[in-house]
């Protein structure tokens, strides 16, 4: 049985909606095997309002909620990533920074929220969220041995970027 927490960072251009509402979701229903985190290529500043009520509906806690820049994770201090999934076509397009350890990468495109009235916008953000929700189920009832397959393909590709002398 694996016993490793996988940590998962969603991008997104403006980390402001998808990817944070992706983080908070894996956060809630991968409690014990996944620690989730989000980060933008260009971040908007400010997360969405709509996202921040989505995401307190579930329980979770928004407080520490921040767009912030993907540089963030690519220092020394920075958690090691095992996953790395763009949330958006235009992170999907940029060239990302070279991750240590090689962690797997994935897309998961979801259309931008969007909408002219308050109750548009929160329709287009509550039908995002439940796709996000659809694919994180998938993504945390994955067995034990697709995991742990995950896990030795990093650990061999650690192996492989040793300093041989």
């Amino acid at each position: 049985m694996s016993h490793k927490v996988f940590n998962v960072l969603f991008l997104c251009t403006a980390n402001s909606a998808r990817s944070v509402m992706s983080e908070g979701w894996l956060n809630v229903l991968g409690k014990g095997r996944f620690q989730a985190f989000s980060a933008g290529s260009h971040p908007s500043g400010r997360v969405s309002p709509f996202a921040i009520e989505l995401l307190e509906d579930i329980g979770y806690d928004t407080s520490s909620l921040q767009s912030k820049s993907w540089e963030v994770f690519e220092g020394p201090e920075a958690p090691h990533m095992d996953i790395i999934i763009t949330v958006c076509d235009n992170a999907k397009g940029e060239v990302c920074p070279i991750w240590p350890g090689h962690p797997l990468t994935a897309h998961w495109g979801y259309e931008d929220p969007h909408g002219d009235t308050d109750e548009e916008k929160r329709a287009s953000f509550r039908k995002i969220f439940m796709q996000i929700k659809h694919r994180i189920e998938l993504l945390v009832s994955l067995p034990d041995d697709k995991l742990e397959q995950l896990s030795l393909k990093t650990a061999i590709q650690d192996i492989g970027d040793t300093k041989v002398d």
